[in-house]
């Protein structure tokens, strides 16, 4: 999509811009808000639409791109700011892809992350979830959304993340199962919260666990069934990392490599 990210440079008035590393400061946080409104709001939203087109062959601007299309509404010129770091950012990377590589298709190996930050809306204190799915360790999923409820700890966030992984993780696992005329096989979920992976895996209802939503009990479903394998990574190693909170230079280009999104025109 050289081409298409090269049109929405084109489209903000940014060609012959300055790139930058990342798509986002670190620890930037955005308000909604009133005061300095974009005056072309159309433009803004038109922008955005475009970003989130481009986001299905990019995972390193999932993040961002979320975060700024929860300002559609009351864009601000903070919101727009954000707007042109993202295009910033892209007008470097526009030759930048996901790279796949060739495998064996009768022993496919689903791998998942899920990660998630806590209450990082500062509007209405709702977490971001992260999902990322890998298949021979090549990315085919990914996801960075708000989550719709309110977590009361980072553990709930965590386990509420891992509920949309294993939802993701199953409909993968059965359209491998088709695809390949085999029995469904189980996938592996890494987490980096072991609180949240003892929650999926105890069945009983305890107190710390009670009021959490019914439909965000399914992975413990799909680990008690063997469908799941749940294990925990460290932080430094959890690849969903980056599409819950934007981060550092050094540690986001790290990540974008892991992922696999690389320059495909000259690699």
């Amino acid at each position: 999509q050289r081409a298409y990210a090269s049109k929405i440079v084109e489209q903000c008035g940014m060609t012959g811009c300055n790139p930058v590393d990342t798509p986002m400061e670190q620890n930037l946080k955005l308000f909604p808000g009133k005061p300095e409104m974009v005056k072309d709001m159309s433009k803004f939203r038109s922008v955005v639409g475009s970003l989130r087109y481009l986001v299905n062959t990019r995972p390193d601007i999932s993040y961002s791109v979320g975060m700024v299309s929860r300002f559609m509404e009351c864009p601000t010129a903070e919101h727009w700011a954000a707007i042109k770091r993202i295009v910033r950012y892209v007008a470097g990377t526009t030759e930048y892809g996901c790279r796949y590589t060739s495998g064996a298709f009768s022993n496919l190996r689903l791998l998942g992350y899920s990660d998630s930050d806590h209450a990082g809306d500062l509007e209405k204190r709702k977490s971001t979830s992260g999902v990322v799915f890998f298949l021979n360790g090549n990315v085919v999923t990914w996801s960075s959304q708000k989550q719709r409820v309110v977590s009361l700890s980072s553990c709930e966030a965590e386990y509420i993340a891992a509920a949309s992984a294993a939802c993701q993780g199953v409909w993968l696992s059965r359209l491998i199962a088709d695809l390949n005329g085999e029995k469904l096989k189980s996938f592996r979920l890494l987490m980096d919260s072991k609180s949240a992976i003892e929650l999926s895996k105890n069945p009983v209802h305890h107190e710390r666990s009670k009021h959490i939503d019914t439909r965000y009990h399914y992975i413990r479903e799909c680990v008690a069934n063997g469908i799941a394998e749940v294990d925990h990574i460290s932080t430094d190693r959890q690849l969903a990392d980056i599409l819950t909170k934007p981060l550092g230079r050094i540690k986001f280009v790290e990540m974008r490599q892991q992922l696999g999104v690389r320059d495909v025109c000259h690699d």
